[in-house]
């Protein structure tokens, strides 16, 4: 069942949006070659506990960390560590959710670090594209399914492969909410979206085929051709106008 958020409600998941996009600003800065991704990890909790929040992944499902780190191949899910180490060159995911208040915030940005190819570099700016023409679709009364054809269709359009695997979800009270978001699809089908739903759309891209193996952490997603992957992700509001992006960074 798809929860309607009253103003209330959607006041406080944007609160929480909000620190989410405050930390992925924070780490996009501070990122650099030579630091671990558990020095990332550390960085990200300490901003979103000095936000007055807290993190949202950290031991979800007994998840491990604060952070989700995603370098090169690994799509999504990348576990910090302190052997894990950034090098010029690499593309980076930022995964983070929040909890304040009882309600969560949920997004998600790839960077690259020093000087790295441009096909990666155009990746990146594909994935991103894709998260925000889906975002000019979504308005009360569209389908969902127009919302994931947007995503596939400018992901395809460029010959890369969309991650089917994984979808974006309802976000409130759970981090993971009705609906499921998948990132294709057919237009003019699916469910109707309404003025007041939350929701966290995701687009995960590949370079290459969009297939995936999960690494034995039960964690760790890696693209299973090795071809760079990129994630985009916000956190949105359905309106009569369009859609609010909640976790704007």
């Amino acid at each position: 069942m798809v929860e309607i958020k009253n103003l209330q409600e959607v006041d406080k998941i944007r609160a929480a949006a909000k620190i989410v996009a405050k930390t992925l600003a924070l780490l996009k800065k501070e990122i650099r070659s030579g630091m671990s991704t558990a020095d990332l990890d550390k960085i990200a909790r300490e901003k979103i506990e000095a936000e007055g929040a807290k993190p949202g992944f950290l031991g979800y499902r007994d998840y491990p960390a604060t952070l989700c780190v995603s370098i090169n191949e690994e799509v999504v899910h990348g576990i910090p560590s302190s052997k894990r180490i950034i090098k010029d060159g690499d593309i980076v995911s930022f995964d983070v959710g929040t909890i304040l208040d009882g309600f969560y915030g949920d997004a998600a940005i790839t960077v690259a670090v020093g000087e790295t190819k441009e096909e990666y570099l155009k990746l990146i700016e594909v994935t991103r594209r894709s998260l925000y023409k889906a975002l000019d679709v979504v308005k009360d009364g569209v389908h969902l399914g127009d919302v994931s054809h947007a995503v596939q269709e400018v992901v395809e359009k460029e010959g890369m492969g969309v991650v089917k695997e994984f979808t974006g979800h309802g976000i409130g009270r759970k981090l993971h909410e009705d609906p499921s978001i998948p990132n294709f699809g057919q237009a003019g089908k699916g469910l109707i979206l309404r003025s007041g739903m939350t929701l966290a759309i995701e687009p995960m891209v590949c370079l290459g085929k969009g297939d995936i193996t999960v690494k034995k952490d039960g964690w760790t997603t890696v693209s299973t051709d090795g071809s760079y992957a990129a994630h985009f992700e916000h956190t949105i509001c359905v309106t009569d106008k369009g859609c609010e992006i909640l976790s704007e960074i």
